[in-house]
């Protein structure tokens, strides 16, 4: 990962650490390239300011796949901007949830964290017709989150 990468990673975490007052989530896919953005950005969007958003992948690929930035600019969402980041330990202690999707035994495990695994269908290497319906379970299983770490809240 290039030191501008590296950088913007550390500032990330640095600014999403910075604020327990808020819940604190990871979401972590391998490449941080598909899943976990979407659902980042959903919860980032969905969420507001309410909760505290990051997402990171075991292996970062080197950009998010162009057909999941396509169905996400459908949702109105854009997240052309993104970059993948790499998975920490830090990170994992920082969030007091954790969700997975995929990245099979990479996430570092910690007590006292709530961790999910939410089975999806992997988007990588497909088009954005298959990526849709992937798009849609996310903001689905998101606004269930959403409900979950913000009971009484409707945004």
């Amino acid at each position: 990962m290039s030191p501008a990468r590296v950088s913007l990673a550390r500032r990330a975490l640095a600014t999403v650490s910075d604020q327990p007052d808020k819940p604190q989530v990871l979401f972590v896919c391998v490449h941080n390239a598909d899943r976990s953005q979407m659902a980042a950005a959903f919860l980032t969007h969905l969420a507001g300011d309410r909760v505290l958003v990051r997402s990171a992948g075991s292996a970062p690929a080197d950009q998010v796949n162009p057909a999941v930035v396509e169905a996400m600019a459908e949702a109105g969402i854009d997240i052309s901007a993104e970059i993948p980041k790499v998975l920490t330990g830090d990170a994992v202690q920082a969030s007091d949830v954790v969700i997975t999707m995929g990245c099979g035994d990479t996430c570092p495990i910690f007590p006292g964290k709530r961790y999910e695994d939410w089975q999806l269908d992997d988007p990588a290497d497909r088009g954005v017709d298959a990526v849709r319906p992937i798009r849609d379970q996310i903001e689905a299983r998101v606004r269930v989150l959403i409900d979950d770490l913000l009971p009484g809240e409707r945004g």
